[in-house]
């Protein structure tokens, strides 16, 4: 204001001395306090704005009729937010019972799979990257599960199916009855899941995993669960099949591969193929028992890393815990016999552990619990064959 002032009385100064330049003095005189104001007008509006919103909505309403439209879109749009989706896409539970395993542990390379029996085709045992492999090769190979008794029905009321595949080019297929012992028993046709690169359906009905290329070549995890008529079916760690009745009652397995051509750039692999009967939900196995046994949490060979297929299992104990805020575990890990004993008991131990820190990691307090391993010291099955084998090769969740 002082400089203002100062202005003024020079301009006025000016306009008495030189009457030349009085005009053009005088117009700078005037924009200078004009500018001046302004400023003085902004400090106060926002003063005012800070002590009383009322004020600022005032301003606005006084705004030309597009811009307060403008404005207004701009609040609404601030004031609403995005809805939040909670999808549990991998809700994925292995049974707790091991019916049928084939981990190819032992098996010749170039022979036939000793723990399956032929229907047609070709299929023999290779090796990929060094590891034991079942090859589907030319004529539309098909295998069975080589059981006792196959014509009869050997599902379970709950049952899961679980396998590592290699894509091939062409399609793969599970069926849920045994081709070549038993009837399909289905009015509809429809018997089988159909597994290619990405995409898994049921009755030609595709769900995609992701847009990647679908000749793309790679390992996949497949999982399949059914409880009583309703049967899901998922790739990796999404669910991509989920039927609630399915119309017929599946009896057995058949794996089936269509294959483009010949070359080796199109067979289908197969490893880790697990069959298990269902048992209760953790919850009510926990009060039945007072722990949570399971197999269903894997690591890699010999190794304590969890493996991504765990994440329904681990899911399921952490919502456990978290509905359950006054409940503790000692977490408590198990192997087979195969293998030294020192070895088993250290990898018991790791593998205890590791859950413990992913559920921590989770967000479940440290202090609710605890992990110790066991090693081979308390089989609950035979270490003679490969499901009890893979029945004692588990992890119990024990109150304490």
């Amino acid at each position: 204001m002082k400089k203002i002032i100062l202005l003024i009385i020079v301009g006025l100064f000016l306009q008495v001395s030189v009457p030349v330049e009085a005009q053009i003095l005088k117009k700078i005189v005037k924009k200078v306090k004009k500018k001046a104001d302004q400023k003085v007008d902004k400090k106060i509006d926002k003063s005012i704005d800070e002590v009383d919103p009322v004020f600022k909505k005032e301003k606005v309403d006084s705004l030309p009729e597009e811009k307060k439209a403008e404005k207004n879109l701009q609040a609404e749009k601030q004031a609403t937010s995005e809805p939040i989706l909670n999808w549990a896409k991998y809700d994925f539970v292995p049974g707790d019972k091991i019916i049928f395993e084939d981990n190819l542990a032992d098996e010749e390379n170039g022979e036939f799979p000793s723990r399956w029996d032929l229907r047609r085709g070709n299929v023999e045992i290779a090796q990929l990257s060094g590891e034991n492999v079942i090859m589907f090769r030319a004529g539309s190979p098909e295998i069975i599960p080589y059981i006792k008794n196959p014509e009869k029905d050997y599902l379970p009321d709950i049952f899961t199916i679980e396998f590592d595949l290699y894509c091939g080019n062409g399609t793969f297929q599970v069926y849920l009855y045994d081709r070549k012992n038993q009837k399909s028993g289905s009015s509809t046709g429809y018997t089988s899941f159909k597994i290619n690169h990405n995409k898994m359906g049921w009755a030609n009905n595709f769900s995609k995993l992701s847009d990647k290329s679908l000749s793309e070549r790679r390992w996949v995890h497949i999982a399949i669960a059914y409880t009583r008529g309703k049967l899901k079916g998922y790739i990796d760690e999404t669910r991509l099949v989920n039927i609630p009745h399915l119309g017929f009652n599946p009896k057995g397995i058949t794996l089936y591969t269509y294959i483009f051509g010949t070359l080796q750039e199109g067979h289908y692999y197969v490893k880790n193929f697990r069959l298990a009967e269902g048992g209760v939900k953790y919850y009510d196995k926990f009060l039945q028992d007072g722990k949570i046994v399971t197999n269903g949490i894997r690591f890699d060979v010999n190794k304590a890393n969890i493996k991504p297929e765990s994440m329904g299992v681990i899911n399921s104990i952490y919502k456990i815990l978290n509905d359950n805020p006054e409940l503790n575990f000692s977490i408590e890990g198990h192997t087979d016999r195969d293998g030294d004993t020192d070895f088993n008991q250290k990898l018991s131990e790791d593998r205890a552990k590791s859950v413990l820190e992913k559920l921590v990691s989770m967000g479940i307090d440290r202090s609710r619990l605890s992990s110790k391993g066991f090693g081979e010291t308390i089989p609950i099955d035979t270490n003679g064959t490969s499901e009890g084998k893979a029945n004692n090769r588990r992890v119990e969740f024990v109150k304490r």
